[in-house]
């Protein structure tokens, strides 16, 4: 392992695409110190797998974070800890304000009290609500449509005024559809309760569901099904270490869409699922959702050029390929 390399803080880090992150942050050659609440984090993966400092906790204990710069030499932190169920959050607002927005904000002033001034942030495509047009660049319009993009949002207008104010540089990324699992098998996606779609089709293909539902097949594409943008997990989590190293080297502050640039439709995804496991998967044909827009595409042409971001797992049947050798694993 390299040396020399400074202490990052991930918040978040027993989660989903925190877990990927810190993965490859370890890789690099990084200390990394998660803090998470283990809401919907999984220990045994930190335990097991990442085999780091893990503090169980939640970003909204001042004196929890105040002691954790003071005994900790953090030179950086990523943040991934903001609560992500659209739906919860339309029913349950006060949950999302509370975690992601006062959590953040709390975090922040943590990190200016110790003098630590550089953030990453996990944003989301969520902030631009319904496309105007197709593919989203970063200044396309924001206009969330829901309490979970409208607090992303939020956090980076907290952003952008504590750059101004107090010096504080973030790299902030709007994530399309983040999927897929570590391809060795390590890592990957477990949620309770899952909403994600490639998850769901294979635990149908595992025999765990009956069926897939599709929500609307009159959508103006060509299947008629949803269109969207998935990019693979690690080549998030590479992402992330390039925007770190980006800051860590005197950047400015910056936004970052992450996605392939390309989409996929919900039929498209549940055949290449077919094509990998080799099962039938029955799918049951339903009304369109509200808020479901045709076709959610972003283009990622600023990752590539400033941060020289390239995907390294852009196909649909690589991105379920690895999903489904996690899932084989982790629901036996």
């Amino acid at each position: 392992m390299l040396s020399g390399k400074p202490t990052i803080l991930v918040t978040g880090g027993a989660g989903y695409i925190g877990s990927h992150t810190v993965l490859a942050l370890k890789q690099a050659g990084y200390k990394v110190i998660i803090l998470d609440n283990l809401v919907y984090g999984h220990r045994d993966l930190v335990e097991k797998v990442l085999q780091v400092e893990l503090i169980v906790g939640d970003t909204s204990d001042r004196p929890l974070l105040d002691r954790l710069f003071k005994t900790h030499d953090i030179a950086a932190v990523m943040h991934f800890s903001a609560y992500a169920y659209v739906g919860e959050s339309v029913t349950d607002p006060a949950k999302y304000y509370r975690n992601n927005v006062l959590g953040t904000l709390t975090l922040l002033e943590a990190m200016l009290t110790a003098s630590v001034n550089k953030f990453v942030f996990s944003s989301t495509c969520a902030t631009y609500g319904v496309p105007e047009f197709v593919p989203i660049p970063e200044t396309h319009p924001q206009n969330p449509i829901n309490p979970y993009g409208a607090t992303k949002l939020m956090v980076e207008r907290i952003l952008t005024d504590f750059d101004e104010a107090y010096g504080l540089k973030s790299v902030r990324f709007r994530y399309f559809n983040a999927a897929g699992a570590n391809p060795d098998g390590l890592l990957g996606e477990d949620h309770n309760p899952e909403t994600h779609l490639i998850p769901l089709v294979l635990m149908t293909a595992l025999g765990k569901r009956e069926s897939i539902s599709i929500f609307g097949t009159d959508y103006p594409t060509p299947d008629g099904t949803c269109i969207r943008d998935y990019i693979h997990v690690n080549d998030l989590a590479d992402a992330h270490i390039l925007g770190l190293e980006y800051l860590l080297k005197s950047g400015d502050s910056e936004v970052f869409n992450l996605g392939n640039g390309s989409g996929f439709s919900v039929r498209e995804v549940i055949a290449a699922a077919e094509a990998v496991t080799g099962a039938s998967i029955k799918v049951e044909e339903r009304d369109r959702r509200p808020g479901d827009p045709p076709i959610l595409i972003g283009t990622s042409e600023q990752a590539r050029t400033i941060l020289g971001w390239q995907p390294q797992y852009p196909s649909i049947k690589d991105i379920v390929a690895h999903a489904w050798q996690w899932h084989q694993q982790r629901h036996k």
